[in-house]
């Protein structure tokens, strides 16, 4: 691929706007010299304005989403994508999140450009596990873990019931939930089958992968080893818990 479609491609501006980058001399590779347009450069000899280029197509970005922003590329009010760089925002193919947070939902988030990636992450038959952080406006049922874990639990307005999911109780409104599937709004819906409600929620893992210590609004690219963590994780079958949880400072 020609640089001047690579660097398209990654966003730094549109055919135009990237053949007057290279023209004033500022595409250079990693020993100084100007580069031409139709030039075919390995991505890591290539510098723009001194800097590396942006990774590759193949990008994954995990994200801490905060509070109050929407995953989505057109809704009103603060949206995931601008959190990001501008120039990530143009990308081709365009990044997108695996999976979706509500807009009252916190932790981590997943994007990005590779769309076999997202489809295997996300697919049903996967079941990759969401692991998140609960705090609840009532005490919790005493038999709420085992309903969980059941298999049994059907949602408001569904006829299929739920995956078992393990239900971890830190104390009687703070508890771990991790899910094997992504049915819309699903944790809040199942503390609500119970009568109950849920005031924050916070999604802390995606199979074996934590988000850390990553602050809100902040993102980073994941490394491979670090993908294939996605999928080094799993729930038991019967949803049980398998150790004690500590609230969330």
């Amino acid at each position: 691929m020609s640089l001047l479609r690579t660097l398209a491609n990654l966003g730094y501006g549109s055919r135009r706007e990237v053949q007057a980058l290279i023209t004033a001399g500022r595409v250079r590779d990693a020993g100084g010299r100007a580069l031409r347009a139709d030039a075919v450069v390995a991505h890591a000899e290539v510098r723009v304005d001194g800097q590396p280029l942006d990774p590759a197509q193949g990008l994954v970005l995990m994200l801490h989403k905060p509070r109050g922003v929407t995953c989505s590329h057109d809704d009103a009010g603060p949206l995931v994508y601008t959190l990001l760089p501008p120039r990530y925002r143009m990308r081709k193919p365009p990044l997108s999140s695996i999976g979706r947070l509500d807009r009252d939902t916190s932790g981590l988030l997943l994007l990005t450009d590779d769309g076999a990636l997202l489809h295997r992450i996300i697919s049903p038959r996967r079941h990759v596990p969401k692991t998140y952080r609960v705090e609840l406006a009532e005490d919790l049922r005493a038999d709420a873990a085992a309903l969980f874990a059941s298999g049994t639990l059907r949602l408001r307005g569904e006829r299929t019931p739920l995956l078992p999911a393990a239900l971890q109780v830190a104390d009687p409104r703070h508890a771990v939930l991790t899910l094997r599937e992504g049915r819309y709004h699903q944790a809040r819906r199942m503390f609500a089958a119970l009568g109950n409600h849920v005031l924050d929620l916070h999604r802390e893992r995606i199979g074996a992968l934590p988000l850390g210590d990553l602050a809100a609004g902040a993102w980073r690219p994941l490394a491979a080893d670090e993908i294939a963590r996605i999928f080094a994780a799993g729930v038991a079958a019967d949803g049980a818990a398998t150790a004690p949880v500590q609230r969330r400072a």
